[in-house]
């Protein structure tokens, strides 16, 4: 896959995961934030067996036994981000919510980068880099203000 293409493919997926806390928050309206946060996640696993089904790779699914079980951890934070989002998208709307995620998954993920954390290529600090950070989050505090 190309960088261009990478980088529109995650910009459309990143435009698509914009109306998740909204649709979330509703559903938990006439639900309640457990039951829609399980609802969701449900809907995403049940979605994904099926693809796994098609293409032939559900059978892989019983190497989990040999897995670390840090690797495993994706679908409880998964079911955090969808479970908080559901929340506070009726408190900060939701440009808030995703200025507040990217910027958290952006610094955090920098901190990861720079020490190679679960074999990622290590990644310096760089002044422009930490410039971006400072903008990311003045942003974010402007976005979220009321």
């Amino acid at each position: 896959m190309t960088r261009t293409i990478a980088v529109a493919a995650t910009v459309l997926v990143g435009a698509l995961i914009a109306f998740q806390p909204p649709v979330n928050s509703e559903l938990g309206k006439h639900t309640s934030v457990v039951a829609a946060a399980f609802i969701s996640t449900a809907i995403s696993a049940l979605v994904l067996g099926l693809i796994a089904l098609a293409l032939g790779e559900l059978s892989t699914v019983k190497a989990i036994a040999h897995i670390k079980p840090v690797y495993l951890t994706g679908g409880l934070l998964g079911a955090a981000l969808v479970s908080v989002s559901l929340v506070t998208v009726r408190t900060l709307g939701a440009g808030g919510v995703v200025a507040a995620t990217v910027t958290g998954q952006l610094v955090v993920s920098a901190v990861l980068d720079r020490f190679g954390v679960l074999g990622l290529s290590r990644v310096g600090l760089t002044p422009g880099r930490l410039a971006g950070f400072a903008l990311l989050l003045a942003g974010t505090a402007l976005v979220t203000s009321r």
